[in-house]
């Protein structure tokens, strides 16, 4: 084996384990899920209903998007075969107890990486894939210069999601 491919096989079977290390709370925990993943001859990995891009069935049901291949490629890790695994599709509000539950192996789905989610369910980011943004949008009038003014002004958010950047931003915002 070459050198390039066997760090590519090292890196891609570290990158399982500490995958699977960050759905659960100690290393114990890991080596039974990556137990069970090669007992039962696939990966069950959670991503979204269908968000285009990062993973979304086409009319015949194949499964395609950046979240998709991650899932691929840790199966590929295991099992030398990126066909081994199978998609769950999930919703905002069922990821994470879905992942607790061991319901499934990995989830790869758009999370905002935060501080609460790790202290909260007990789960580790094993780190960033994509990186996005969040911006306002306001009625032309009032004139609004800066987010810094929309102090006391009403913003929603979508259930499940953190909580605004406004009320970050501004002391009585209300969410």
């Amino acid at each position: 084996m070459s050198i390039r491919k066997h760090t590519s096989a090292t890196f891609l079977y570290a990158s399982v384990l500490s995958i699977m290390a960050g759905a659960a709370c100690n290393g114990a925990a890991a080596q039974q899920t990556l137990k069970a993943v090669k007992d039962r001859g696939e990966l069950i990995c959670g991503v979204s209903h269908g968000l285009p891009g990062f993973a979304a069935p086409d009319s015949s049901g194949a499964w395609s998007g950046i979240d998709v291949d991650y899932c691929r490629a840790v199966a590929a890790a295991v099992f030398h075969d990126p066909e081994k695994v199978r998609f769950t599709p999930l919703g905002v509000e069922e990821r994470f107890d879905t992942l607790k539950s061991g319901k499934i192996d990995v989830l790869a789905h758009n999370s905002t990486w935060t501080m609460s989610r790790e202290t909260d369910f007990g789960l580790t980011f094993v780190g960033v894939n994509y990186y996005d943004g969040q911006g306002f949008l306001v009625h032309r009038s009032p004139e609004i210069a800066s987010a810094l003014e929309l102090d006391g002004a009403k913003s929603a958010s979508r259930k499940g999601q953190p909580r605004s950047t406004i009320s970050k931003i501004t002391s009585r915002a209300t969410i």
